[in-house]
């Protein structure tokens, strides 16, 4: 299935999904009109996120994509190098950081503290925290769903 949104001549991810119909037609819509690039949170915050829950999820598949489209959202290759380090690396914002140390504690332990609850809430409201969390979750899920169905990797062009 081409993609047009990533320039790649065969999506294995959409042309393996495809084959569930329905159920991809579902998730396709949550995935694109609730999250990315139809949520709250910014293009830029969202595509720090994937690429942090990629990086911890050792999914190049997510990684090779959100790469590629997070330069149309202003990550840069010296952002990009500080996402994989994560939130401990030298020049984040309170937010970013913030955001980023909650999608560590998501990826690792399924949850959040109180004390990164509180620091996300800071800067996220209700519907942002929300969000937040689905978005992290729908990329953990689709990490575990490339991994499983053992998805190849795309060429580009």
């Amino acid at each position: 299935m081409v993609s047009l949104v990533s320039r790649t001549p065969d999506a294995q991810l959409f042309s393996t999904l495809g084959r569930a119909g329905g159920t991809y037609r579902g998730w396709l819509h949550f995935a694109a009109t609730v999250l990315m690039p139809g949520g709250r949170i910014s293009r830029h915050e969202t595509e720090l996120v994937i690429i942090r829950v990629a990086h911890l999820r050792g999914c190049d598949y997510e990684m090779d994509h959100h790469i590629r489209l997070s330069r149309r959202a202003g990550v840069t290759p010296e952002i990009l190098a500080r996402a994989l380090i994560g939130s401990e690396a030298d020049g984040w914002s309170d937010r970013h950081r913030a955001m980023l140390a909650a999608v560590d504690e998501l990826i690792t332990g399924k949850d959040l503290s109180d004390t990164a609850w509180a620091a996300l809430s800071r800067h996220l409201n209700d519907r942002g925290m929300i969000e937040f969390v689905l978005l992290v979750g729908q990329y953990d899920m689709l990490a575990t769903t490339i991994t499983t169905l053992r998805i190849d990797r795309d060429t580009f062009h």
